[in-house]
């Protein structure tokens, strides 16, 4: 996954008071890969709006919509907030303070919500508090930036890419989290969908940081 890496837009640093949001909010990221995210929300905003598929609680939105604010475009939170496969009852990475009794069902966005606004997004920020399926039919604007990181399942991780790539405008940025070689170490779909952008001809790879891959659509 070597390749070049996208060419910098200045030595600003994050705000350290959302990046310290950010490290205090529920989620699965590394806080280097959140910096990456904030890099390339950086450059892929200058084209057009983000689109995050999977916000969860927040953690990678605050490094993606800091990065968007900068150059003062906007980033899109798509996610049910119901949990992935893995966030429900009786699952390895369920988090009951998540749990909404009274439906018998997870429901992260408040979380997501409350973030946003420590953090000083909200003004840059649109939720989408749906499925990928639900949303992408009605979806006309091209994008500056794909983050996938939504369900991990093969339908799910395919179905993204499948419904959100082809809208990115050359040039654009497509992210994806969660990238694992060795199959021992985490799940295959994520990277079998970079695999299959690769393949494709259509995007140059950049260069990766931990599990986080990212390519650029060919110009």
């Amino acid at each position: 996954m070597a390749g070049e890496k996208v060419e910098s837009l200045g030595t600003r640093e994050m705000d350290p008071f959302a990046r310290e949001v950010a490290r205090k909010a529920k989620g699965f990221m590394a806080e280097e890969e959140g910096l990456r995210l904030y890099e390339l929300a950086r450059e892929g905003a200058r084209l057009g709006p983000v689109l995050e598929v999977g916000s969860y609680c927040g953690k990678s939105s605050i490094f993606l919509g800091c990065g968007v604010r900068e150059v003062g475009g906007r980033l899109v939170c798509l996610d049910h907030h119901r949990g992935s496969e893995e966030n429900q009852q009786g699952q390895p990475w369920h988090d009951e303070e998540l749990w909404d009794e009274k439906v018998h069902a997870m429901d992260s966005v408040g979380e997501l919500r409350r973030n946003l606004r420590i953090a000083g997004l909200e003004d840059n920020t649109v939720l989408l508090v749906t499925t990928t399926e639900v949303a992408a039919p009605l979806w006309t604007a091209p994008l500056g930036m794909l983050f996938i990181d939504g369900g991990h399942t093969f339908r799910a991780a395919h179905g993204d890419y499948e419904a959100w790539s082809d809208r990115l405008l050359p040039g654009g940025i497509l992210a994806i989290h969660d990238l694992f070689p060795d199959p021992d170490e985490g799940g295959q779909a994520p990277i079998e969908v970079y695999r299959r952008a690769v393949a494709s001809g259509d995007f140059e790879e950049l260069e990766p940081t931990l599990t986080l891959g990212a390519l650029r659509r060919k110009i």
